[in-house]
């Protein structure tokens, strides 16, 4: 009778500590830790433990541990992972309509792109995500674009022209780099400070809060300003994983995307009111250029997105105040 007890509670034991380690999550990043994406994961995987009393744990990992964005993207898709934070740079590759987002010199500024991701326009692309097997929870935020490279200071379009660059796996972004004459190497993430310190490329693009974080300074000397693309970010989970999820849980997941993306928007304003400025003073020269011949530059280009994505769906997110 005793064993039989012993043999019932350790059975119990093992059950509680299953259904426990299923009500673990992960969700990656493909930069460190102390970045605005980092802030973002970290936000939420406090929140939802909170908002569950403890019940669904979200353990974070960063700087590309479970692979890079791509990879990351397919895992979430696969169910082999539960959750990621990435930029779009990939996700054209899995939802093709989100390749819009990614047309250059789109966004006016930040307050811009935000209006559009938070109204009815970055609603219905959340709602694209649901029939490729994600649920998409929040649009957060990567930052603005700017330019560097080991070579020579960037002033005018023309200076970029055979510059080797490592661009994201995305279409839009190698189409338009192509424009300004830019040797375009598409690259995961987590491979390209390596590739930079080698010079298997000479330069890269990306958010301040992104070349703060992966310490760009020490291998990239000229930083120019151009502004030239908005990166959004995305919380993406498995679908199949959220509809398991009570109602209630499947609102609290929602509401800390929420709040992960507000605490993730004010590091990049942090980032981007100081971080010039900071890489300076780490040795960079910084060029502030002038935004409309880059814009100029990109007119043929941006004459084939118009026929691409329609100019009236391109127009529509230009007007949102």
């Amino acid at each position: 009778m005793k064993l039989r007890f012993i043999a019932a509670a350790l059975a119990a034991a093992s059950l509680a500590s299953f259904a426990s380690a299923q009500s673990a999550m992960r969700i990656s990043i493909s930069v460190a830790q102390n970045s605005h994406q980092g802030v973002a994961i970290d936000t939420f995987a406090k929140e939802v433990e909170a908002r569950t009393k403890g019940r669904v744990k979200v353990q974070p990992f960063y700087s590309g541990s479970l692979g890079g964005e791509r990879e990351s993207i397919e895992a979430v898709q696969l169910g082999t992972q539960e959750l990621t934070f990435t930029s779009t740079g990939p996700v054209p590759n899995f939802v093709p309509e989100a390749r819009i987002l990614d047309v250059p010199f789109l966004f006016r500024d930040k307050a811009h792109a935000r209006a559009v991701l938070d109204g009815a326009i970055g609603a219905e692309m959340l709602a694209k995500f649901e029939p490729k097997g994600f649920k998409a929870l929040a649009w957060g935020e990567n930052g603005i674009r700017h330019m560097t490279n080991s070579k020579r200071a960037v002033n005018a379009p023309e200076d970029l022209k055979g510059l080797k660059m490592r661009t994201m796996e995305n279409p839009v972004h190698i189409a338009a780099y192509k424009g300004f004459g830019i040797v375009t190497t598409p690259m995961a993430f987590p491979e390209v400070f390596t590739a930079l310190q080698q010079g298997t490329v000479d330069g890269q693009e990306n958010p301040l809060s992104v070349i703060m974080a992966a310490k760009f300074d020490q291998v990239q000397k000229h930083l120019s300003l151009t502004g030239h693309v908005y990166s959004p970010a995305i919380f993406l989970m498995n679908k199949a994983a959220f509809d398991k999820l009570s109602a209630e849980d499947k609102g609290h997941f929602i509401e800390a995307a929420k709040v992960a993306v507000k605490a993730n928007r004010a590091r990049v304003d942090e980032d981007d009111s100081k971080g010039a400025a900071e890489l300076k003073a780490k040795g960079m020269q910084v060029v502030e250029v002038d935004k409309a011949k880059f814009v100029n530059a990109l007119a043929p280009v941006n004459a084939e997105f118009e026929k691409q994505f329609g100019k009236a769906n391109l127009d529509r997110i230009r007007a949102v105040k």
